[in-house]
């Protein structure tokens, strides 16, 4: 009989912190990338939030109070614009590089993100980062790499294409070629990101109608916030058209018609208020601009607090539904409300199918559409209700900000610097909330699609 007393036993291999650190963060990647995902956006936003913090990004070489801090750096990353304190004046140059850097980061996705850096380090994605980059902008996994291909080259060629277009509109303001390098990098952050932050401290209204200034912020928020699934596809199929995926179809067919219903509604409604002093072909610039950053940037040329509120009620619609899924942009999504409408129109026809561009929508397609709308309408009306309680101001100027939150546009009425802190909590959770997106919340509070094998019998309720 072998002896088996002095066998040696192999050792077990020692595993270092990392190890179990990456173990986990691979086991909630697979379980729950949503949550990872929500995890990963604080962190960035607290990392930032300390940054802004330190004494050497104010002006003034003092400490910034938390809540503007935080306040800030939840705006850069869920690129959203909203801003208790003016970005040009409180903010010293260091602050606002931390600020561009984090828009950067929320334009392109913390998850997204992940993946770039992942190629970075091995030639090579992962399964954990292609399950959370497949989680970020709704591709399938073996989409994943090429996705991440295509944001990379989108976001450079296009930081970099509005660089070289904005750079001479800051030289001919009688900048130093230094300082016209630093404003061109920040905008142009600002622009394609969908960020909203604006660095010249006269803002953006000395320059309405000058398209110098304004096509670069129209083109650049449009490609910002059509979404990078959509851009891919187009770029794949560019010689070929009619082999664009339905997704792309719906997307700019409902963009666009948005973009010009939107400026011909603002055009209307501002003719002889905030636009009476401007001539035809600044109207219909001004109109077109404030019709493009409404969905996403929130950048304006026309003060939104000199407005109607017949416009802000336009404002809130375009902010609501914002861009593109899988975008720099939030609100419910185009593609959201473009099924909604579909699903509308096919039950006033009596239609069986909800069909679209020649092909038949599934009625999960319906039903998560009429979720996230139902969860965006239902926090905006929580964040308006808290909102007027805490401040008591009127409605219109509650509602519009935080829509503006929500939907990350970052337009304001004016009301934002000057909230109690609570408020400014309020608006922090609702860019949050928007940026991550709703059923990315809902994903997170483990929501799942339930697989039942026993099918209750059906009865038809009355509706209407």
């Amino acid at each position: 009989m072998r002896d088996t007393h002095n066998t040696p036993v192999a050792p077990v291999p020692h595993r270092s912190t990392w190890h179990r650190l990456r173990d986990g963060v691979d086991h909630i990647a697979r379980e729950s990338p949503a949550r990872l995902a929500l995890a990963v956006f604080v962190i960035i936003i607290l990392t930032l939030t300390l940054l802004l913090q330190l004494p050497a990004t104010t002006t003034a070489g003092v400490r910034a109070p938390f809540i503007d801090s935080l306040f800030t750096a939840t705006s850069a990353v869920c690129v959203t614009g909203l801003v208790t304190v003016e970005t040009a004046v409180f903010w010293s140059p260091l602050g606002q590089f931390f600020i561009a850097i984090g828009m950067m980061v929320g334009g392109l996705g913390v998850m997204t993100l992940a993946s770039i850096l992942a190629i970075a380090v091995s030639r090579h994605i992962g399964l954990t980062q292609r399950f959370l980059t497949a989680e970020e902008t709704h591709t399938r996994l073996g989409e994943v790499g090429s996705l991440v291909r295509a944001v990379v080259v989108v976001s450079l060629s296009a930081h970099a294409v509005l660089f070289v277009s904005l750079l001479p509109f800051f030289l001919r303001q009688g900048e130093a070629l230094l300082m016209a390098c630093w404003h061109s990098f920040f905008m142009a952050a600002s622009i394609f990101n969908n960020g909203g932050f604006v660095i010249m401290p006269e803002g953006l209204a000395p320059h309405v109608g000058d398209w110098s200034l304004t096509l670069p912020i129209i083109l650049g928020t449009v490609v910002g916030a059509i979404g990078f699934p959509v851009l891919l596809d187009m770029w794949r199929n560019r010689r070929r058209t009619s082999r664009w995926n339905l997704t792309t179809k719906i997307s700019l067919v409902t963009y666009g018609a948005l973009l010009l219903l939107g400026a011909f509604a603002i055009g209307a409604t501002e003719w002889g208020n905030s636009f009476q002093n401007l001539s035809m072909p600044e109207s219909i610039n001004a109109a077109l601009v404030q019709s493009t950053t409404a969905r996403s940037s929130g950048l304006a040329t026309v003060p939104i607090e000199s407005m109607n509120e017949s416009t802000w009620f336009i404002l809130d619609a375009l902010m609501f539904v914002g861009g593109g899924s899988a975008s720099a942009a939030g609100g419910i999504k185009v593609t959201t409300l473009a099924i909604l409408v579909l699903a509308i129109v096919a039950e006033a026809r009596g239609d069986r199918d909800t069909e679209a561009f020649g092909k038949r929508l599934p009625p999960d397609v319906l039903r998560l559409a009429i979720a996230a709308t139902f969860l965006g309408a239902s926090l905006v009306g929580l964040g308006t209700l808290a909102l007027l309680h805490i401040t008591g101001l009127p409605l219109s100027n509650v509602l519009f900000e935080v829509v503006s939150a929500f939907s990350t546009s970052g337009l304001s009425t004016g009301i934002t610097a000057g909230l109690p802190d609570a408020g400014k909590w309020v608006l922090v959770i609702m860019m949050f909330a928007g940026r991550t997106g709703t059923m990315t919340l809902a994903g997170a509070l483990a929501l799942r699609h339930r697989r039942r094998v026993i099918r209750l019998p059906e009865e038809r309720p009355v509706i209407g």
